[in-house]
């Protein structure tokens, strides 16, 4: 029985001893050298999103307006909303069809403003 007993505190001290973190266990230093590096890896990584939020801030959006023989819609969808983009035929046959519906039609109401900014309505 005291066998049993002594072989239990062993056990017991030495999982304690490893789970403890102390002095001893502290991590390691960063050499200067790698100080370098992280620091070079940060900077690239702030220069990068920099780079991207300019980017994202000060390029022109392809589907901001109507023009030129293109016609850009947004409407309400059941995902938040549509864009609808059509140049040349395929804009005037989209204008065509939009004067010609109903003055109530949600669509309709939204294109034809769209359609005579780009020169394709009456």
């Amino acid at each position: 029985m005291t066998r049993h007993t002594t072989r239990l505190s062993y056990t017991v001290g030495t999982m304690y001893g490893k789970t403890s973190l102390g002095a001893d266990q502290a991590a390691p230093r960063l050499s200067p050298r790698r100080k370098r590096v992280l620091a070079g890896a940060g900077i690239a990584v702030v220069l990068g999103l920099g780079g991207l939020g300019a980017w994202a801030a000060l390029a022109s959006d392809t589907y901001a307006g109507s023009g030129a023989g293109c016609v850009n819609v947004t409407v309400p969808s059941s995902t938040g909303g549509a864009t609808f983009h059509y140049c040349g035929t395929k804009a005037k046959s989209f204008c065509r069809t939009e004067f010609a519906a109903p003055a109530n039609d949600p669509v309709a109401v939204r294109a034809r403003p769209q359609c005579r900014l780009a020169g394709l309505g009456s």
